[in-house]
C-alpha cells in the first residue's frame, strides 16, 4: 500500500448471508425516452459530489488512493482493494444544517471484522476503521459468474469534533446502500471515473477504484471488468424503432455517444378531503435491467412524456398516494407523515411495466416499502434540481430530475418554503471554493510581483 503498511485481518468466520444479490448492476441512466442497451452497466450516481469533488482537485485537497487487503487464517489474500473515497455528511450543529466534506485517511486499518467467509466462497467482508469511531464495510457476494459489493455500510460517528463541529447529536449513525459494484469472476473490477453513492444525509463518491474479490491467487486478475462510466465512449447510437433507441454495438474504435435530453417536467397533484394533498413538479424516467431470452442483460429505459401522463391518487392524514400512468407503465409514489418529527417523506414505490419482447420475462412489477427520501418539513416544499435516483430493487430504478414536490399542509395550491436537498447544497459550495482559489492565486501573483520589483530597485544606487 502507498505511503504505508498494510494491517490484513485473520479469518473470523462467515458471515450472516445476505439477501441474493441480483444478476446485473443497477444501470446509469441515459436520458432517452426509450433504449436498451446489451449490457447492464453499473449505477450512476447524481452529480453533486462529483463536482464538489473536482473542485478539491482545483485546491489540491484530493488525496491518492488508498490500498487494503483480507487475509484468511492461513494468510491467503481473498479481497484487494485500492480506492479514494470521498464523504460528505450532512448533521447539525446547534439547530443549523451543517455538512462535513472528508476522505477515507490512508492511515484507515482493516478492522478484525473483515473476512474470506467460509473457505473464500460465502461473502467476504472489507470493514475499513478510521477517525473515532467512523467505519466503511464492503459486503461481497458472489453469484453465477459474476461477484458484488451487494451492501455498502457506513458507519460515523457524530460525536467526533474533529470532523462535525459542533454536533448537537454525539450517536454513531448507520447508513446502507446495495448493489454499487459488479464484476466477473477472476477479474478485477476497475473505475478511473467518479461513482456516486447517495444515502440518508450521506453522499459516498468512489474514484480511481481497483478492487477484487474471490482472490485464488492472492493478487489482482490480469483481466479486468471496467464500469460503465469508463466505457461511455464505446456505445453507439443505433435508432431501430420509432422510440428512441440505442445499442452497445462491439466497436474496435470509440464511437461517439448522443446525450439524450432529459425528460421534461410533468404537473401532478392529488385531491383530498381538505383540498390539495400532493403537488409534485418533476421529470421522471424509469430505469430497468432485465433478463433477455439470449441470457444476456438489456437496459429498458423509459422517459415519461407529461402530456401523455395521466395521474391520479388518494390522502388522509398520514399517508397520501400518486399514481402515474404512461403508455403501458404505471408507477405509484407512496408519501408518508413522520408525526414526531413533522416531516413528510416517500415511504415507497410500485412500478408495474411492459418489457421489449426481448425480454424473458415481459411482464415486470417491482415495489419498494422501506424508503425515507424526497423528506422535508410539512407545510414546506422539499427541491432538488440535480438528478436523483430512487433505487427500488437492484435492477429497478425511478431517475426524478428538478423535482419539487409537497405533501399533506398545501396552502392555495402554491408551494411552501422550499427545503432544498444536500446534492444542489453542494453545489453552491464550487463557486466559492473557484473564487476562493483564483483569490489566493492573484495574491500570490501580486506578493511575487511587488518582491520581484523591490529587489530590482535595490540592484541600483544614488549617484
Amino acid at each position: 500500500m502507498t505511503g504505508r503498511g498494510r494491517r490484513h485481518s485473520p479469518e473470523r468466520g462467515a458471515l450472516p448471508p445476505p439477501p441474493p444479490p441480483a444478476a446485473a448492476a443497477l444501470a446509469p441512466s441515459p436520458r432517452s425516452r426509450r433504449c436498451r442497451l446489451a449490457l447492464s452497466p453499473a449505477m450512476a450516481g447524481a452529480q453533486g459530489a462529483r463536482r464538489l469533488l473536482a473542485a478539491a482537485a482545483l485546491l489540491g485537497f484530493l488525496q491518492a488512493s488508498s490500498s487494503f487487503e483480507v487475509k484468511d487464517s492461513s494468510g491467503k489474500v481473498c479481497i484487494i482493494a485500492d480506492m479514494t473515497v470521498a464523504f460528505s455528511v450532512e448533521y447539525k450543529s446547534r439547530g443549523q444544517k451543517e455538512f462535513a466534506h472528508f476522505f477515507l485517511p490512508q492511515n484507515a486499518t482493516v478492522e478484525p471484522q473483515s473476512s474470506c467467509g467460509s473457505g473464500n466462497t460465502s461473502h467476504p467482508v472489507l470493514v475499513l476503521g478510521f477517525g473515532a469511531g467512523h467505519s466503511l464495510s464492503l459486503n461481497f457476494s458472489e453469484l453465477a459468474n459474476k461477484y458484488q459489493v451487494e451492501e455498502l455500510v457506513f458507519h460515523y460517528n457524530l460525536s467526533d469534533a474533529t470532523l462535525f463541529h459542533n454536533s448537537t447529536a454525539g450517536e454513531v449513525k448507520r447508513v446502507s446502500h446495495k448493489t454499487i459494484i459488479q464484476a466477473y469472476v477472476g477479474t478485477k473490477y476497475r473505475c478511473i471515473s467518479s461513482k456516486d453513492v447517495n444515502m440518508k444525509n450521506v453522499n459516498i463518491t468512489f474514484s480511481n477504484v481497483t478492487l477484487e474479490a474471490y482472490l485464488t491467487n492472492g493478487t489482482f486478475s490480469m483481466n479486468k471488468t471496467e464500469c460503465a462510466e469508463d466505457m461511455v465512449s464505446t456505445t453507439a447510437v443505433a435508432p431501430t424503432t420509432p422510440k428512441q433507441t440505442t445499442s452497445q454495438v462491439p466497436t474496435t474504435s470509440p464511437a461517439p455517444t448522443a446525450s439524450p435530453p432529459n425528460p421534461a417536467v410533468g404537473k401532478y397533484n392529488v385531491t383530498g378531503p381538505n383540498g390539495t394533498c400532493v403537488l409534485a413538479y418533476m421529470g421522471l424516467q424509469l430505469n430497468i435491467t432485465y433478463p433477455k431470452k439470449d441470457g444476456k442483460m438489456g437496459l429498458d429505459l423509459l422517459n415519461f412524456i407529461p402530456h401523455n401522463t395521466t395521474f391520479s391518487g388518494t390522502c388522509d392524514n398520514t399517508s397520501a398516494f400518486l399514481n402515474l400512468t404512461f403508455e403501458k407503465t404505471r408507477v405509484i409514489f407512496h408519501f408518508a407523515l413522520n408525526a414526531s418529527t413533522e416531516k413528510f417523506f416517500l415511504q415507497g414505490l410500485n412500478v408495474s411495466t411492459t418489457l421489449p419482447s426481448e425480454a424473458k420475462v415481459p411482464k415486470f412489477e417491482a415495489s419498494n416499502n422501506s424508503m425515507s427520501d424526497l423528506r422535508a418539513t410539512v407545510g414546506n416544499s422539499y427541491k432538488c434540481s440535480a438528478e436523483e435516483n430512487l433505487q427500488v430493487t437492484n435492477d429497478t430504478l425511478v431517475n426524478v430530475f428538478n423535482v419539487q414536490i409537497q405533501v399533506f399542509k398545501i396552502d392555495g395550491d402554491k408551494f411552501g418554503a422550499v427545503e432544498e436537498c444536500q446534492l444542489d447544497e453542494n453545489n453552491m459550495l464550487i463557486p466559492i471554493i473557484v473564487g476562493a482559489a483564483l483569490a489566493g492565486l492573484v495574491l500570490i501573483v501580486l506578493i511575487a510581483y511587488l518582491i520581484g520589483r523591490k529587489r530590482s530597485h535595490a540592484g541600483y544606487q544614488t549617484i
